[in-house]
């Protein structure tokens, strides 16, 4: 079974065949599928799914992008949500200095209330970081503490950064790029990161792999994040599939699947 630690199903992209794209994920063996929000509107709609659906699971949360939009309404709102069935995790969050679409502070300010929520909760947080490996290394520093962790989601940094995240304790999530030929600096990096560190995801409808550039993403794709990995690795597919679901259900408590 393969877990999706990362996907956008509240996305208008997957508005006329949900169901269609959950069968083919079904069939292709994932099991369960991770409903990240960016929003509170869609960090609702994830909930509301995961109440719903028996192999989808919600996270919750502020994407930096969207700090700037949003208020201190909508983090209680997050925080509300946190409490309910199904929500396994917080975000994404984090830091985004390449689109800056809300100023450093703010996302900053946002970030560090996510991750209380987060530790008040006893949920993992999703993090989303984009030219901001520094500042973000340098805030998780501050934040690290007991029932603090979580995961970098769409991994893009270098080898230093990852292994300072992997000091901190938090795990490392791969997606579509690491399939692309051009990406031959993160597939360096993730081979020298320790397997039981590693989760996969597809981001979809975002980053498809290779093959599928171009195309939606879904969540079936994930199984071709998993085949490039296991290349990777040098071991079976089968290895990959045991070792990543165990890790996504062991920082992810609340996936029963």
């Amino acid at each position: 079974m393969f877990i999706d630690t990362h996907a956008h199903l509240t996305d208008d992209a997957f508005r006329a065949d949900l169901d269609q794209v959950m069968e083919r994920a079904s069939a292709s063996g994932v099991g369960a599928v991770i409903d990240v929000g960016d929003t509170l509107e869609s960090s609702r709609a994830a909930a509301a799914r995961a109440r719903s659906h028996p192999r989808v699971f919600a996270a919750v949360g502020i994407h930096p992008n969207n700090a700037s939009r949003a208020d201190d309404g909508e983090l209680r709102g997050i925080g509300k949500l946190a409490a309910e069935k199904g929500v396994v995790g917080i975000g994404e969050t984090g830091l985004d200095f390449y689109r800056q679409h809300a100023v450093p502070e703010r996302q900053e300010e946002f970030f560090r209330r996510s991750m209380a929520i987060a530790a008040q909760c006893g949920l993992p947080v999703i993090i989303h970081c984009r030219q901001a490996y520094r500042r973000l290394i340098a805030i998780l520093k501050e934040q690290r503490g007991p029932g603090v962790g979580g995961v970098i989601h769409c991994f893009s940094g270098s080898a230093e950064d990852a292994s300072a995240l992997l000091d901190l304790g938090y795990s490392i999530s791969v997606g579509g790029p690491l399939t692309y030929p051009g990406s031959r600096g993160l597939r360096e990096t993730v081979g020298g990161i320790s397997l039981d560190r590693v989760l996969i995801e597809t981001d979809c409808p975002y980053l498809p792999p290779q093959g599928k550039r171009g195309e939606r993403n879904e969540p079936a794709n994930v199984v071709a994040v998993a085949e490039a990995l296991a290349a990777l690795k040098k071991i079976s597919l089968e290895e990959i599939a045991a070792v990543t679901t165990a890790n996504a259900r062991r920082l992810f408590r609340g996936i029963n699947v």
